[in-house]
């Protein structure tokens, strides 16, 4: 039997927040070593990385917000 199956779609929802979480940090910490090298050189990859960043960053605010109940104050 699947995993995913067996997990209620909130449960899958959590992992892939944090998946995508873990994918983030990564990414940041790769710009931040990249930054700190300085090569001119890596100016495109350092573009390409923080367009990555800002999709999964995109990404988690949809899976935030769907994971958030909508409160009617």
């Amino acid at each position: 039997m699947n995993i995913a199956s067996e997990m209620n779609s909130e449960e899958v929802l959590r992992v892939k927040l944090e998946v995508l979480r873990r994918e983030h940090r990564d990414l940041d910490d790769a710009i931040h070593a990249l930054a700190e090298r300085g090569n001119p050189a890596d100016q495109f990859t350092l573009r390409r990385l923080k367009k990555q960043k800002l999709t999964l960053k995109d990404r988690i605010a949809v899976i935030e917000d769907r994971l958030t109940p909508d409160i009617i104050a």
